[in-house]
């Protein structure tokens, strides 16, 4: 055994950071004390991040948790507000909404079995829509908040929640949690990396002149990707033929009206906006399509949709939808942006983040970095991608839409094979492929298909077999009991203010 003895982080910002606290975290000693393998992040305030990552999804919380994070406390900390799910709106025409909630869908039964009920109540003629029966969309519609795992037994017991927040906190937050770990920052830019022997990395040196040498190196160096292609020449799948958007303008704005425990995403000509809602200000962007708009018409549409004045200058951001090759390759693994991209359309960003790193920890290797580590991790990783990839992909190829060169090619476009073996199977009784710890449960598929008007054909017969006026009955109830819950809980700016307000 030749264990590490040094990691080294190239890059900060939410993903340098996240991977640092991690690391130290898991690596620390049963004692609690500082891990034995030392952890170092180099990182240039000069460079800047990208930092407009603001919207979450619920695995975050489970990572607070997991560092021991006080949840109450990182809120206050990084000015955040409570999410629900999204509302899409004019995706599969204009002048029409849906939303995808976080939690299920279920009015008390098992989710699949309400799901097929809820299914052949509408070949009975009744026309419920599927999310007057969820928690999360039912607090979302009404501005309301509470936390579920505080009422665990009523109607809201079974939503889940994630968060808005601000990217540049998060990092600043992490930071410290991590350097009181043991992980040790230094401020410079890398200006040259030298590999070894074998291919490897040895060290980097930044402009000051100082060399640091490592066991292993972690690239959060975004999309500049310095140690993962630019030194090992790791190659990008590119999936720009599934997803166009290719540019995104950002811009924040002073917050107007109430705060909104949801994010927004509103279908443009070429692309689409987002609205997220942080306690002090607002996030919002526009991500399209080069090959359709130009920037600045994307900055003039943006300035044109938002709410509140602009509090910086918008700032336009290239990107290329794809994933490494190889994202683990020699004693170089990348993580964030380095490793690759998918739109936000999902928030899934910071998501792919710590799935980066709790992968890594499952295949933690020695100073060898066996290939069948790396080949593993690979392989998962790029399992990850793929499934969100998917996901997206999905938002935009079921639009009906035709009033603009970029709808009319989503309506055309070409589908991962994957994603289209995923759609013929969900047509016929609304099932849908078993999938290895998959992110997006069975809810969320359904919620986008019946947003997006891809209603199966048929009901599973099996429910034929269940006392359905019975059934019905208790849907409505539960229905009609939840929004008669929901009415009495606090106002999403209510709850913040009386347990959360930003410092």
């Amino acid at each position: 055994m030749k264990p590490l003895q040094k990691i080294l982080i190239v890059g900060g910002g939410t993903a340098g950071w996240i991977a640092a606290s991690i690391l130290a975290k898991q690596l620390q000693k049963a004692d609690g004390t500082p891990s034995s393998v030392q952890i170092e992040l180099v990182e240039s305030e000069e460079i800047g991040t990208i930092g407009v990552g603001e919207s979450t999804i619920p695995p975050f919380l489970e990572m607070l948790k997991n560092l021991d994070i006080n949840e109450q406390e990182f809120i206050k900390y990084t000015q955040a507000s409570f999410k629900l799910g999204i509302q899409f709106t004019d995706w599969r025409v204009k002048g029409e909404s849906y939303f995808h909630p976080f939690g299920t869908i279920s009015a008390g039964m098992k989710e699949y079995t309400f799901y097929q009920m809820w299914l052949k109540s509408f070949h009975q003629g009744d026309n419920f829509a599927l999310q007057d029966f969820s928690p999360c969309n039912v607090m979302a519609q009404n501005g309301r908040f509470y936390l579920p795992q505080l009422a665990d037994r009523t109607a809201i017991g079974e939503a889940r929640y994630a968060l808005h927040l601000d990217a540049k906190l998060v990092a600043e937050y992490l930071r410290k949690y991590a350097e009181a770990r043991g992980v040790v920052r230094t401020e410079g830019k890398v200006m040259e990396v030298v590999q070894r022997d074998d291919g490897g990395i040895a060290k980097v040196i930044l402009r000051s002149g100082q060399e640091i040498a490592a066991d292993f190196f972690i690239d959060c160096s975004g999309f500049h990707a310095l140690l993962i292609e630019k030194t090992l020449g790791a190659s990008y799948c590119d999936w720009t033929h599934y997803l166009p958007c290719d540019r995104a303008v950002a811009v924040q704005t002073e917050n107007t009206g109430d705060t909104t425990p949801y994010t927004r995403a509103t279908a443009r000509d070429h692309g689409w906006t987002w609205r997220i809602p942080l306690q002090r200000r607002t996030g919002n962007g526009y991500v399209y399509s080069s090959q359709f708009c130009s920037d600045d018409e994307a900055v003039n549409t943006l300035l044109n949709v938002v709410d509140g004045k602009t509090l910086i200058e918008p700032r336009v951001i290239p990107f290329k939808t794809g994933v490494r090759n190889e994202i683990w390759k020699k004693n170089c693994l990348a993580i964030g942006l380095a490793s690759g991209f998918i739109e936000p359309l999902e928030s899934t960003a910071i998501h792919l983040v710590v799935r980066g790193v709790i992968h890594f920890m499952r295949n933690f290797p020695d100073q060898d970095c066996d290939q069948a580590l790396i080949h593993q991790y690979n392989r998962r990783m790029t399992m990850e991608y793929e499934e969100i990839r998917d996901f997206i992909v999905l938002h935009y190829c079921l639009t009906e839409r035709e009033d603009t060169p970029f709808w009319r090619w989503c309506k055309n476009m070409e589908l991962p094979p994957s994603l289209q073996e995923v759609i013929d199977y969900f047509k016929v009784q609304g099932g849908l492929p078993e999938m290895i710890d998959a992110l997006f449960h069975p809810v969320s598929w359904r919620s986008v298909c019946e947003g997006m008007g891809l209603r199966p054909q048929k009901y599973s017969p099996v429910v034929d077999e269940m006392n359905y006026p019975v059934m019905r009955k208790g849907m409505l109830e539960y229905r009609d009991a939840m929004a008669e819950f929901v009415k009495k809980l606090p106002t999403h700016d209510q709850f913040i203010r009386d347990n959360c307000s930003a410092y």
